[in-house]
């Protein structure tokens, strides 16, 4: 009898950890898209691999309107930046979260295939968090983020400060 639950006791306590590391995004846009608890973002990474802001870059240019200003932004080679590149123009309205970085949520969630497991996020970085399945914008540095992947950044450092007040970001392709 010992040795039957000698056998078993390490596959029960991997699913039990397994299970206990899952986070999911709000059921509905109607309910609060900030998240109840700063912790969710930090969920355990499928794998060790992060990444930086990619300075290798599509011809996908952007021209985001900030505040009814105008701010020039590139998409990195990616298959989330991409998916992204297609849903466009969009207008978006934004919330603050964490006063680091504004969020809004996408029409559909975006394809992460080859996304690293996580990302170093820093002012200025456009970034898609996949569990919740919204776009970030960041205004701050971020932490480090499983689930991040980093879509593009602004191209001018003295646009990211406009980025902490947008209440509303239209995005478009640029020429």
């Amino acid at each position: 009898m010992l040795r039957a639950v000698a056998r078993v006791a390490p596959a029960l306590a991997l699913v039990l950890a397994a299970s206990a590391c899952t986070t999911s995004r709000p059921a509905t846009q109607s309910e609060p898209s900030t998240p109840p608890a700063s912790t969710a973002r930090h969920r355990a990474p499928a794998s060790e691999a992060t990444s930086e802001p990619s300075d290798t870059s599509t011809s996908m240019n952007l021209r985001l309107t900030v505040n009814g200003h105008q701010v020039d932004a590139i998409l990195n080679d990616s298959a989330a930046a991409r998916d992204l590149a297609e849903l466009l123009p969009l207008t978006l309205d934004m919330e603050d979260f964490h006063r680091t970085e504004r969020i809004s949520y996408p029409p559909r969630e975006l394809d992460t295939t080859g996304a690293p497991a996580a990302s170093n996020p820093k002012a200025g970085d456009l970034a898609y968090y996949a569990p919740w399945g919204n776009l970030a914008f960041f205004y701050h540095d971020g932490d480090h983020s499983p689930g991040l992947v980093v879509l593009g950044r602004l191209t001018e450092p003295g646009d990211i400060d406009r980025l902490a007040t947008a209440e509303r970001i239209r995005i478009e392709v640029s020429a």
